[in-house]
Parts: structure tokens; sequence; C-alpha cells
């Protein structure tokens, strides 16, 4: 369907399990720190506690309030994929809460990512199910359209393609394209062991600072 406003797109596979699964237990910030250090949402909060979330991106363009192709994309999604919804970043009405939350769970979904608000937050604490939203409010959505559907769509100013890789963490949501993924995941895996060298000199009082020095003679031209 093509309709501007109403668009509604096929699925984007995207990345395969065994390929998302490679990224479990990644912390986001060391995939952050190897992508440049200037992507990812800082304005989401985890609803559901410490759960991390890995998946598959089915996006949803959403006006503020309404989750008319929310409930459409349910008929898309499958087992690991995450809805990642742009409502504008609006916090008046909630999109999603405990109902769509077990319809989720249902169909074995990864998790939410809304860039707007959800309800009934203590039904997603007590399911550890993971959801990353801006806001939370009591108030229910409308049901009107208009919305698309796996189109490209921004969240907290980052760019979320269909089939995209979803990480997210107590740190906040990454969006990898997969074309990407492989060499992100190679560098994320190196910058883990180098931080585990540097706690290990910590732990032994062993820590080389000469580095900071070097750094500041070069702002200063070469001078000490």
């Amino acid at each position: 369907m093509t309709e501007s406003g109403l668009r509604i797109e096929p699925r984007v596979q995207g990345l395969s399990e065994q390929q998302r699964g490679a990224f479990a237990g990644l912390p986001v910030a060391a995939l952050s720190d190897c992508m440049g250090r200037c992507t990812g949402t800082m304005n989401l909060v985890p609803r559901h506690g410490s759960t991390p979330l890995v998946g598959n991106a089915v996006t949803v363009r959403t006006r503020p309030g309404d989750n008319l192709m929310i409930h459409k994309a349910f008929a898309l999604l499958q087992a690991g994929d995450v809805l990642v919804v742009d409502g504008g970043g609006a916090c008046d009405n909630a999109l999603v809460g405990d109902l769509m939350m077990q319809m989720a769970q249902r169909q074995r979904m990864a998790g939410f990512v809304i860039d707007g608000a959800v309800r009934d937050v203590a039904a997603f604490r007590h399911a550890g199910f993971p959801c990353y939203s801006r806001g939370v409010t009591h108030r229910g959505p409308h049901k009107d359209g208009p919305g698309e559907i796996n189109t490209v769509v921004t969240i907290d100013g980052m760019v979320v393609f269909p089939g995209d890789l979803i990480v997210a963490d107590a740190d906040g949501v990454l969006s990898i394209r997969p074309d990407d993924a492989a060499g992100v995941l190679e560098r994320a895996i190196r910058h883990v062991e180098k931080e585990k060298a540097f706690s290990a000199a910590v732990a032994n009082d062993a820590v080389d600072r000469a580095w900071v020095d070097a750094r500041i003679a070069s702002l200063r031209g070469g001078r000490p």
C-alpha cells in the first residue's frame, strides 16, 4: 500500500536469530563507542527493569497519541522483532500498555521502543518485558490514524530503518544497520576486552596516564 499517511510496507527480515544473539551481553555504551559516539537515544527510559533488548525493527510512524497503525503492525510482527514507534515524542496519550504487552509476549516479540508515552508500567516491571519510552501517562490512545508501517522513522533524533538491529539497555537505545552489524560487533568485542584490561590495571594500581600529558602537550602545540 503506497498512499502517503497510510503506507504499509512489507516487513524487512533483518538479521537472523544467530546473528542477533552475538550482540547479547554487549553494553550499549561499548557499541556506541564503536559507532562514533554520535547516535542513539538520550531521552528514552526503560520501564521494565534491567532486562536488555536485542531484536529487529518493525517501524511505525503514527499521529501523536494514536495507536491504530500500531495495532495493524501486530499482523506483521514475528518472534524477535522490536516494535519501534515514532510518536513524535508526544506524551499526552499512551501508545501501548499492558494488553498490547500481552499480545507482544504471545508473539514472542523482543520488546517496544516508543518515542512517546506508555502506561501500565507496573505490568512491564512485573513481566520484565523490555519497553523503552519517552514518557508515562495513564491517558489512553486514540484510534483514528493516520500512520505508516515499515517506513523510515526518527526516534529521539535517531534514524531507524525497517529491519535495523535494535540494541538497548539501561543506558539507552541504539539502531544498527544490518550491513554494519558485523563490523560494529567485531570492534565492540575488542573494545570490551580493552576495558577489561583497564579494569585489571586499576585493580593493580598500574594505570598508565602518560597519554593524558601527551594529549595536553599536543593541545599546547608540543609544549609540556
